[in-house]
């Protein structure tokens, strides 16, 4: 009999420490995680925009090289390329999968409520990177990770109204042309936004042309073609362009229609990558506007917060700053991307 005993309660310690190893826990905003207490492998889904400009590749390498085996994570990376229909397939199949966290950059911000009560149902957390989405219920996210696009906006509108104070323009009429990214994205609503209302609250400014290069240099180029022809290169005193990539290829065409970029038209752009910190050191673009990619670590940071049962914020801003051609060639040597 105290051998049975003996036996009865080491089983029952076995399922008792089995199960600790794997428990539910509640977030400040209701959500149900998983929240392991033991040292295991993490399984994430991301579900990646795609690949469509320097910023997305520096953003992907940032879960590639931080959710590795040798840190503890079993990464499933899925490229859509732009297509709202591949994420939401990818979503799906992570949940089949059972992984851990799913994080999704959404292509849109609509068109998700469906797949996500579905996430829910399964009680996988989702976290989103970058671009947000526009729910019925924001209960179907956990937090949301990314820059402050609106403030990006704004603080492009705010460089230009100190360059041509500093210039002695401030009163000058000026014509100025945006170039949008992805219809819908949150990036594209939040930066236009911002532009858009610096534009109007400036009597002697004027938007000429608005057209979109969905995040692209070759989009980027033909759009500035496109306003080039419809409007006239000498009537352009501005570009606003929504990502380093369309900056990049508008150049092109600008040069190609005979102008100095940087010179004739002043060029501010968001992101801030490499390449157009090289072009505001050579004179071509004026103002660069960050978008911070390096979402892999605080989404790692997030997990880890979870994993040991605490609670993180609905809405997490990554950290940002403006730079222009004073102050570019001092700060490259410090850029990570």
């Amino acid at each position: 009999m105290k051998k049975l005993l003996v036996t009865a309660s080491i089983i029952a310690l076995a399922l008792l420490s089995f199960t600790g190893c794997n428990k539910k826990t509640e977030t400040k905003s209701g959500e149900v995680v998983s929240r392991q207490t033991s040292n295991r492998t993490i399984k994430v889904g991301y579900a990646q925009v795609g690949h469509e400009s320097a910023w997305r590749t520096a953003n992907s390498s940032s879960f590639k090289t931080t959710m590795t085996p040798a840190n503890g994570y079993d990464l499933i990376y899925i490229d859509a390329d732009g297509n709202q229909e591949v994420q939401i397939a990818a979503i799906r199949d992570f949940i089949a999968q059972n992984v851990d966290y799913i994080v999704v950059a959404p292509v849109i911000e609509t068109g998700w409520d469906e797949v996500l009560k579905e996430a829910k149902a399964a009680a996988i957390p989702v976290i989103l990177s970058d671009r947000q989405m526009k729910l019925e219920d924001d209960s179907l996210y956990l937090c949301w990770v990314g820059g402050n696009f609106l403030k990006e906006g704004r603080d492009g509108v705010k460089w230009l109204e100190g360059y041509l104070d500093g210039k002695g323009l401030s009163n000058e009429d000026l014509n100025i042309v945006d170039i949008q990214g992805t219809l819908g994205a949150s990036a594209q609503v939040g930066r236009t936004q911002g532009i858009e209302e610096g534009i109007q609250s400036h009597p002697n400014w004027n938007l000429i042309a608005q057209k979109s290069g969905d995040f692209r240099k070759d989009g980027g180029k033909k759009a500035m073609e496109e306003i080039i022809k419809e409007v006239g290169i000498n009537k352009i005193n501005v570009l606003f362009a929504e990502n380093d990539d369309m900056a990049l290829g508008a150049i092109e065409a600008i040069k190609a229609a005979g102008k100095k970029p940087g010179e004739d038209i002043i060029i501010i752009t968001f992101d801030a990558g490499h390449d157009v910190f090289l072009s505001m050191i050579a004179g071509e673009i004026n103002c660069a506007c960050e978008c911070n990619p390096l979402h892999g670590p605080r989404i790692a940071e997030i997990i880890k917060t979870l994993e040991n049962g605490g609670s993180v914020e609905k809405i997490q801003y990554v950290d940002e700053a403006v730079f222009d051609q004073s102050n570019a060639a001092a700060i490259l040597p410090t850029r990570q991307y």
